[in-house]
């Protein structure tokens, strides 16, 4: 038996039946961990001692009977922006290189409680700034599916984890599609829940309003499970929001009948790839076999979404990033003359260029005589935005489409050009702009063997309706890994 292969739920209840260790499963991750990882760098940070202890401890706890949860015993992987006691957390940046931070984010602290064994920190784009994971100090995550090509980002690190059975889920952080769009590209399924739903304390901030925590997993039922164990009020947070209605795996039926999809006609224009429109509309013709309406309309404001999120966002981690000076943790330059002076060499040695890009962009909208003409016609812009999605979903339940406008780029080729790059967000940024929930899932693969993403986008707290279609589109199709297509020749 290949334990690879298996869910975090089927793993889950393998370990509580005893059939299995945690520990054992600890090693089966950490062996597969030690075979991939020269060819796909999808780790910062692996803590191999740290997680056979952890696994030793929650072992004990599960015979006990204190742990009961179905993720208890998992090994799992933390985006390496969120705050893990004792394990180095950097961000994947020179500036925070040998960072131990002495708290641990509260997602993180939920999933410990419910018995994770944590395999350690994945890679990502240096401060979440990126869409490939090659903005990393510590140098590109490589696809599963294909290690010439780019796994997304900024998540890429969790994404390729999961997708190459290093293993079993992982968290991410999605700031304008960082969790759904390298889902979409490692062939894997990820969720944005709506803002508010999962605490962001001791995740390291990049853009305050938009960032949201969320789970990585093999599937619909792994993501709605790992969902309900994170999501939960926080006063340590104050964008937290209390939330009764988190019992998500109730929410996976087949019964799509009634359920109301719309597709966004600007979504299927210009510029997305022809193999992705055709795989995006035969899942939604699928989706009607099943008993939904769908139906295509107007929602409008999507040329703006883009330039309207990276003035936001962009201004927001000029803010953010000013804690990183040097002074009381992270990288400090070795000579300099003067406090001011040491600020600088600090931050130029320390920061990566779209760093440095994202940085001077937001203090050049927050800057005098520019503020109101970027940065407040931006946030208006969001407004306008969230009052088109408000007048979609009296209609429709959930917003089908396209996760990118095409599969994973070669390894290099986003980088010669950051505006193609920030284009690339289209169709998930709008999500974060809005605060909504938005899941990402395979519904196939390109001519050249790549997964294609199909992206559901909900009403604010809606995301028992997500889990739903997810849920209902997903059994019509068997789940393939990159070794699954390596043997067929795909």
């Amino acid at each position: 038996m290949d334990l690879t292969k298996m869910t975090a739920l089927e793993l889950g209840k393998m370990i509580r039946a005893g059939e299995i260790s945690a520990v054992e499963a600890a090693r089966t991750a950490l062996e597969q961990i030690k075979k991939k990882e020269p060819d796909l760098h999808s780790f910062v940070t692996i803590d191999e001692e740290g997680a056979l202890r952890q696994a030793k401890a929650v072992q004990k706890q599960i015979e006990a009977g204190v742990l009961t949860g179905p993720l208890a015993g998992v090994p799992m992987a933390v985006k390496d922006n969120l705050c893990t006691e004792g394990l180095r957390t950097t961000c994947s940046s020179k500036i925070l290189e040998g960072f131990v931070p002495p708290y641990t984010a509260q997602a993180v602290c939920n999933l410990q409680q419910a018995g994770a064994v944590i395999l350690g920190k994945t890679n990502m784009d240096e401060f979440a700034m990126g869409s490939t994971t090659e903005t990393s100090y510590v140098g590109a995550t490589k696809n599963p599916w294909n290690t010439a090509h780019v796994p997304g980002g900024s998540s890429g690190g969790s994404c390729a984890a999961v997708a190459a059975e290093e293993c079993f889920y992982a968290l991410g952080s999605d700031t304008g599609g960082s969790i759904r769009q390298p889902s979409g590209f490692c062939g894997v399924t990820g969720i944005k829940p709506t803002y508010g739903t999962v605490s962001r304390y001791g995740l390291i901030a990049y853009g305050s309003s938009l960032d949201q925590v969320g789970p990585i997993g093999k599937d619909v039922s792994d993501c709605a499970a790992i969902l309900e164990v994170i999501a939960s009020y926080d006063k340590k947070d104050s964008t937290s929001v209390k939330r009764r209605d988190t019992d998500f795996t109730a929410a996976l039926t087949e019964d799509l009948r009634g359920l109301r999809i719309g597709l966004p006609r600007e979504y299927f224009g210009e510029g997305l790839d022809r193999e992705v429109k055709e795989a995006v509309l035969a899942a939604a013709r699928v989706l009607k076999e099943q008993g939904a309406v769908v139906e295509s309309f107007d929602l409008g404001l999507v040329e703006y979404a883009v330039p309207a999120y990276y003035v936001i966002a962009s201004a927001e981690a000029s803010s953010n990033l000013a804690r990183f000076d040097g002074v009381k943790y992270g990288h400090r330059a070795a000579e300099f003359e003067g406090l001011h002076h040491m600020y600088k060499k600090s931050r130029s040695e320390g920061f990566g260029a779209e760093v440095k890009r994202r940085i001077m962009l937001g203090s050049f909208v927050l800057s005098s005589g520019y503020y109101d003409a970027y940065y407040l016609k931006a946030l208006r812009t969001k407004a306008l935005i969230k009052q088109a999605f408000d007048r979609a979903f009296e209609t429709y339940d959930i917003l089908l489409g396209p996760t990118a406008p095409a599969t994973a780029p070669k390894l290099g080729e986003s980088l010669k050009d950051p505006i193609k790059m920030y284009l690339g967000d289209i169709y998930t940024i709008s999500a974060n702009l809005a605060g909504l929930p938005g899941i990402s899932l395979p519904c196939g693969t390109d001519s050249r063997g790549l997964p294609i993403g199909l992206q559901l986008i909900g009403n604010c707290f809606e995301e028992k309706k997500l889990f739903r279609a997810a849920y209902g589109f997903e059994k019509t199709r068997p789940r393939r890994t990159p070794d699954q297509a390596e043997r067929s020749g795909k």
